[in-house]
């Protein structure tokens, strides 16, 4: 009984160490928060933008001899898909891990070590010797990238309560195409050139210092610090009162959205995620490099306005996709987007050229319809599960759409080293554009009632 009640106590002495949770913040702090998250998107954004900007001349630097000068096309098309895929393989192993970090330690920790994470590496990838090094680095790297968005969407949603998830998501979703803009502007008069890349990977390094600041000013959650706090003491009082006795409180689990009866809900999340983020990662991230490929010699700022046109559609489009998707019908949107895609993306790499003249206003539209995917995802992904498992459906269907996405882009590297191919970004884009075909079919296994609403 001794022994009970000492453990009583000091359960007792854990929970008064978890400070008392305002219910709200103070508005300057509110301001902050949602600064902070914006700003650690946007130069996770520019994080984005490297590997199609310094793929092909990083890949030269590496590779490129006195006796063999020039690196054939298949080598540079193969690498360069390797780099993407090393993104999205880092981006979803540390949405996982920062997702359980904010959960286990707090939301603003976990987004500070977010951001000090990407920007270091991007730091020492500048002192990269070989695409091999380059890779190791930039994986570590991006795992800061996957775990800045879900920490800074549930720390912005928690503190500002009153705005809708959807528009949250979608402003500081749009971050990220703001910093693939601004990168992509820049790089129009700096060039990134096989003997001057490395300075995108130090201009990558340089919000270190918010990361550090971020970690010592930004406030926490107060929802979960009072969520916290009361896990802590239920732990130390027995279900009849009685002390020394742990509660058991229901917890979501990856387990559970692997299993029926959320099994199907999960697979089609995947499904439905994966296709965007391959048309994106797998079909018009392959536009930039193209540029490069055919401009190298006589337009070395075509790949940076390239980016700058698809970034510029996308930062727009996603912004509002979520509202598209509630005005026209979750379905009807989603078939819609993946339509207008399909047509664009085959008229881009089939009948035009980058040196074309309209091929810039292309690439815009190109941008704007696949753009409307990312305001589509943060809305409707979460519907398909119920309130207990959301957040964990969501992350989980989100980041396995990257994993099944790396594999995919992966197999476009090979594809590209086929001598029908032979590293030909134009010929590779109007086979993987194809996929946004898939997502015209795939949209309508989704019910028309969210499978949430009938799963208590």
């Amino acid at each position: 009984m001794v022994a009970a009640m000492s453990d009583h106590s000091s359960k007792a002495v854990c929970a008064d160490t978890i400070p008392a949770a305002p219910r709200e913040l103070a508005n300057g702090h509110r301001w902050w928060v949602l600064v902070a998250a914006f700003a650690a998107w946007l130069f996770a954004g520019v994080q984005m933008s490297v590997t199609p900007l310094v793929a092909n001349s990083a890949t030269k630097d590496f590779l490129a001899t006195a006796d063999e000068p020039e690196i054939p096309k298949a080598v540079l098309t193969d690498w360069f898909a390797r780099y993407n895929a090393t993104f999205l393989f880092g981006a979803a192993a540390g949405g996982m891990l920062f997702g359980w970090i904010g959960d286990r330690y707090g939301r603003a920790r976990a987004l500070a070590a977010s951001v000090c994470c990407y920007t270091l590496f991007s730091g020492l990838a500048a002192l990269a010797r070989s695409p091999e090094q380059f890779i190791a680095l930039r994986f570590i790297g991006c795992l800061g990238v996957g775990g800045a968005w879900p920490n800074g969407i549930a720390l912005a949603s928690e503190v500002w309560g009153s705005v809708s998830r959807p528009v949250l998501a979608g402003v500081i979703g749009t971050a990220a195409n703001v910093g693939l803009v601004l990168m992509g502007l820049l790089a129009c008069y700096q060039s990134i050139t096989p003997e001057i890349w490395r300075w995108v990977m130090l201009l990558g390094a340089s919000p270190l210092l918010l990361g550090v600041v971020m970690l010592f000013t930004l406030p926490e959650s107060p929802k979960w610090l009072a969520s916290r706090r009361e896990l802590i003491t239920a732990q130390g009082t027995s279900e009849d009162g009685q002390a020394g006795s742990v509660v058991e409180r229901p917890r979501s689990s990856i387990a559970e959205v692997f299993r029926p009866p959320l099994l199907a809900a999960t697979l089609l999340g995947i499904l439905l995620g994966t296709l965007p983020l391959f048309g994106g990662w797998g079909c018009t991230n392959w536009l930039v490099p193209w540029a490069d490929q055919v401009g190298a010699k006589t337009n070395e700022s075509l790949k940076a306005w390239t980016q700058v046109y698809r970034s510029a559609g996308a930062a727009a489009s996603s912004l509002v996709g979520g509202w598209v998707a509630a005005r026209l019908g979750r379905r009807t949107s989603y078939f819609l987007f993946s339509l207008s895609s399909l047509l664009i993306g085959q008229w881009i790499y089939r009948e035009l050229h980058p040196l074309h003249p309209q091929f810039g206003f292309w690439v815009f539209m190109l941008g704007t319809t696949t753009g409307f995917y990312f305001g589509w995802l943060p809305l409707c992904l979460p519907e398909l599960f119920p309130t207990r498992v959301r957040s964990t459906g969501a992350g989980v269907t989100f980041n396995f759409g990257r994993i099944a996405t790396a594999f995919g882009v992966l197999g476009a590297g090979y594809l590209s080293r086929l001598p029908a191919f032979d590293g030909d970004y134009g010929k590779v884009g109007s086979v993987t554009s194809l996929v946004f075909a898939v997502g015209m079919l795939a949209i309508w296994l989704m019910p028309r009632k969210a499978p949430s609403a009938l799963t208590p």
